[in-house]
């Protein structure tokens, strides 16, 4: 989410980066392999145990003296991993929900209000095939439906400030253009500001559609000129701006330019409320409980949007804002941040339900949403802006307090919302477990280890801690395989030097070589010319299904409910024991198998295959074999097979073999039943 501004804004800025510029190495050439300080398999074993080879050579691994933010931003990977769907010749996208809900864009299941974060958490994968797969979509394949209000432009260029692949960046600039004009069907050119109704924003029940409701409902209407909507609109502009630069249409860039100062200028002189001290709604209907133009009455987490993209000037009249998080009578629940305050009539009054179940609504309770973005925007702040009213220890305060969210006990499940009183989980419904609404890892990234990304051949490092000795400072980190322009970066942060035994203070290592090092907790800048990143491998999946009916089709010896054949072959793959996924067979002794027809002939040459265990019902089968049909006759497959492993992938080679059906048979588990999660060929 953060936008690097290409010039910091004012003298005082500069003069800081002066101040606090570490003498650097010359640029650093890569090399063949980054050395690593911590046991990466032992790590990824200990969190992710059989699915380890999936995360092992993705993501960027962390370590800190802080336990609970560690455990957090591996199970955050999970989340990541479970969110991965595979379409198949589509490649893969990126879903807010594990399994289907009816708003969702059919049959895909994907939703574009969450693909902000999704892309700024893919961004640090050292795998690019998904995030590169879900831009294609969005834009290709029509995902961006403008279902919901969104800021991908300014996303995707997030993701070129750390992975600095022109080529990848440039690609959808077209499709971007056009999302962004179609947007002119929410402008008032009497204003000169974008509207939207709360709920095509995302936020359902927030101010504006309750009281435009009478304070009777408030799940539609209440539409208005809000902080988000302008923010990412100026973002979008500002980062198609950049783009067009940088493919050399200065005419288009300068108007992509003219266009987000227009809206910056317009956010601070209408949306800026002196009384509340934050940036507020303003209403763009008129019935009998609402007037045009009339600021809402009261404060919301949305007003604090702006900063998440760098919007507001360095001014401390804005700054002043941010008092408001920290005051407990306001938007700092005793268990997190508040989406309205509890000043406000209607503050926390349920008014949806599905069934006995409360639903989703904006009016108080804490969301990872706009949690994320709160912090992303406290993290913009603390970096460059000149102000005083928050502090680091504030941030890392309130990441603690966000990660502790993640636990439901001792079990990591992260929800929909949240009571702000007592933390707990308020949708208690199934689509809301481990749901990928929110970012963490990117805040982990920027924030704790403080990579700042840039368009430049800089690597710049500024570690939003605290000095030992005060609060409750991260002692130590280090951060290993990041990957920024082509190269593997390591962070590594020992307040006394004991616990690394490299000396004490900041070291960062690119590509196996150390580049840069200071004794204090400073910023760091880095001369670093960009290398190619490699080639993304796109294997295709043969199995997958996604539509129900057609090819592939699914048949099976027992189980074969139409639904669960499909969630076999479905592209998705997770172990969660709260989201049932998979087909499952009669739990009698013998054989049982899984048929696929593809409706074609294809080459094939190895399969993946995920099985399911709880350590209860379900186990892995002890054996399975893959077999072919050849005329009338099931032929076993000459394969080399990996042993079944539970919770992770199976996998299977054999020479490349012409097929139309193919069937997994497996023989059960004594006292158990089998799940089988996913099975994909290629």
């Amino acid at each position: 989410m953060t936008f690097r501004k290409t010039a910091r804004a004012g003298s005082f800025v500069r003069a800081m980066l002066a101040a606090l510029l570490v003498t650097a190495m010359p640029a650093v050439q890569a090399a063949p392999k980054a050395e690593s300080h911590l046991d990466l398999d032992a790590i990824a074993q200990q969190r992710f145990g059989n699915d380890a080879a999936w995360y092992r050579d993705r993501i960027p691994f962390f370590q800190s003296s802080d336990p609970m933010l560690d455990q957090v931003y591996y199970y955050r990977w999970q989340i990541v991993r479970a969110h991965q769907r595979d379409l198949g010749k589509l490649g893969y996208i990126t879903t807010e929900f594990a399994d289907d809900v009816s708003w969702q864009r059919e049959p895909y299941a994907s939703l574009n209000d969450a693909t902000g974060f999704h892309l700024n958490e893919l961004r640090w994968l050292n795998d690019r095939r998904f995030a590169a797969d879900y831009i294609d979509y969005m834009y290709d394949q029509g995902g961006n439906n403008r279902h919901f209000t969104d800021y991908m432009a300014d996303s995707v260029w997030s993701r070129y400030l750390v992975d600095g692949d022109q080529t990848a960046v440039l690609a959808h600039v077209p499709a971007m253009r056009t999302l962004y004009d179609a947007w002119f069907d929410h402008f008032d050119w009497s204003k000169n500001l974008y509207w939207v109704e709360p709920l095509l924003d995302a936020t359902e029940y927030t101010i504006s559609s309750i009281d435009a409701s009478g304070g009777k409902d408030g799940f539609r209407g209440g539409e208005a000129f809000r902080p988000s909507v302008n923010a990412y609109m100026f973002a979008n502009a500002r980062a198609l701006s950049a783009m067009t630069a940088l493919s050399g249409d200065a005419k288009a860039s300068a108007d992509y330019a003219g266009r987000a100062a227009a809206i910056k200028q317009r956010v601070q002189e209408s949306l800026w409320n002196p009384q509340f001290q934050h940036f507020t709604d303003r209403y763009q209907v008129t019935n009998a409980h609402v007037k045009y133009w009339n600021p809402i009455r009261g404060r919301e987490l949305v007003g604090y949007v702006p900063w998440t993209f760098d919007l507001p000037d360095d001014d401390a009249r804005y700054s002043a804002a941010w008092t408001h998080i920290l005051k407990p009578d306001e938007l700092a629940g005793p268990a997190g941040l508040r989406t309205v305050e509890p000043s406000y009539e209607h503050y926390m009054r349920q008014y949806r339900y599905e069934g006995t179940s409360r639903e989703c609504q904006w009016n108080g309770p804490i969301w990872p949403f706009q949690t994320t973005q709160v912090l992303g925007g406290m993290a913009n702040l603390l970096d460059h802006y000149n102000q005083s009213v928050v502090t680091r220890a504030d941030f890392l305060r309130l990441l603690r307090q966000y990660a502790q969210m993640h636990f439901q006990g001792d079990r990591l499940d992260l929800e929909e919302d949240y009571d702000p009183a007592t933390g707990k989980p308020i949708v208690g419904l199934a689509r809301s477990h481990h749901y990928f609404h929110s970012g963490f890892n990117d805040l982990i990234m920027t924030g704790v280890v403080g990579i700042r990304p840039r368009a430049d051949d800089v690597l710049e490092i500024n570690p939003l801690l605290t000095a030992p000795g005060t609060g409750a400072p991260i002692r130590w980190f280090r951060a290993e395989r990041i990957p920024y322009h082509g190269h593997l970066v390591s962070v590594t942060y020992d307040a006394d030097g004991r616990h690394y035994g490299q000396g004490a203070g900041l070291r960062v290592d690119v590509d196996g070589r150390e580049a840069g090092r200071s004794a204090k907790l400073t910023r760091l800048t880095i001369p670093l010319q960009r290398t190619q990143n490699a080639p993304i491998a796109r294997d295709i999946n043969r199995a997958m299904q996604i539509e129900r009916t057609g090819f592939p089709k699914l048949t099976a010896s027992s189980g074969a409910d139409a639904e669960a054949l499909h969630d076999a072959v479905d592209g998705r793959t997770w172990f969660f024991p709260e989201l049932v996924n998979g087909w499952s067979p009669a739990t009698t002794a013998g054989e049982q198998w899984f048929g696929i027809d593809l409706g074609q002939s294809a080459t094939l040459a190895r399969a993946e295959l995920a099985f399911f265990s709880d350590g209860k019902q379900f186990a892995a089968p002890p054996a399975y074999r893959l077999q072919v049909l050849r005329g009338e006759t099931w032929e076993d497959l000459p394969a080399q097979a990996d042993a079944p492993v539970a919770n992770g992938i199976t996998n299977v080679r054999w020479s490349p073999t012409a097929a139309q059906k193919l069937r997994l048979v497996i023989v059960q588990p004594a006292g158990r039943s089998v799940r089988l999660v996913e099975m994909k060929l290629f």
